[in-house]
C-alpha cells in the first residue's frame, strides 16, 4: 500500500521570508528591498527629530538624554546604509521631504517644552515597535540576521519611549493629541517610504 503524501508544511521546517500566502504578496527580494529602505528612512528621520530637539534643547538634562538617543539611532542608520548597499537597495525618494520635517518636529516638539519633546519620542517608539514587530514576525529563516538587527533595534526604541516617559512625556500639555497626531504622521511616513 503506498503512503499518501501530505500537503502539510512539516513541523520542524524552517520558515521561509515571503512565502505566497495570496496574489499579490510581495516576493522576497521585494519584501526585503521595502523593509530595508522604510527602515533607513525611519532612521534617518529620527536622526533629523533629534537634531531639531537637541538644537533647542541644547546641553541641559534633556538634551543630554536626547543626545544619547540621538547616538543610538545614528548607529542604526550607519546599520541600513551598509544594507543599502550590500542589497542594492534605493532609498526613499522622499529622503529630501524627511530631512525638512524630521527637523521641524523635532524643534517645533522641543520649542513647546522638554515634555512634549519626550512625548513625541514616546509616539514614534510605540509606532516603531508595532514596525518592528510586524516585520520580524515577515521575516523567515532564510533571513534570520536581518530579522535579529531588527528586533535588537526594537529593543533600543523601546528603550528611547521608557526613557521619554520616565521624563514626563505623559505630562505633556495636550498629550493624547500630540501622541495621536505624531503616530498618525509617523504611519503615513511608513507607508510612504515602503512604496516611494
Amino acid at each position: 500500500m503506498m503512503e499518501k503524501k501530505s500537503n502539510a508544511p512539516r513541523r520542524n521546517a524552517p520558515r521561509r521570508t515571503a512565502r505566497p500566502r495570496r496574489p499579490g504578496d510581495s516576493d522576497r527580494d521585494a519584501l526585503v528591498a521595502r523593509i530595508v529602505r522604510v527602515d533607513h528612512a525611519g532612521e534617518y528621520g529620527a536622526r533629523r527629530i533629534y537634531e531639531g530637539q537637541a538644537a533647542v534643547l541644547g546641553t541641559g538634562p534633556a538634551g543630554q538624554k536626547i543626545r544619547r538617543m540621538y547616538e543610538q539611532e545614528l548607529q542604526h542608520l550607519r546599520h541600513f546604509e551598509k544594507l543599502m548597499a550590500e542589497r542594492h537597495v534605493r532609498p526613499t525618494a522622499l529622503q529630501p521631504l524627511w530631512h525638512v520635517t524630521g527637523f521641524a518636529l523635532g524643534a517645533a516638539t522641543a520649542l513647546m517644552g522638554e515634555r512634549a519633546a519626550m512625548a513625541c519620542t514616546v509616539a514614534i517608539e510605540e509606532v516603531i515597535d508595532e514596525h518592528y514587530a510586524g516585520q520580524t514576525a515577515a521575516l523567515g529563516d532564510d533571513e534570520a540576521p536581518l530579522r535579529a538587527t531588527i528586533e535588537d533595534f526594537r529593543q533600543d526604541e523601546l528603550e528611547h519611549r521608557d526613557t521619554a516617559l520616565d521624563a514626563g512625556a505623559a505630562e505633556a500639555p495636550a498629550y493624547p493629541v500630540l501622541n495621536a497626531a505624531i503616530k498618525a504622521g509617523s504611519r503615513l511616513a511608513i507607508w510612504l517610504s515602503e512604496r516611494i
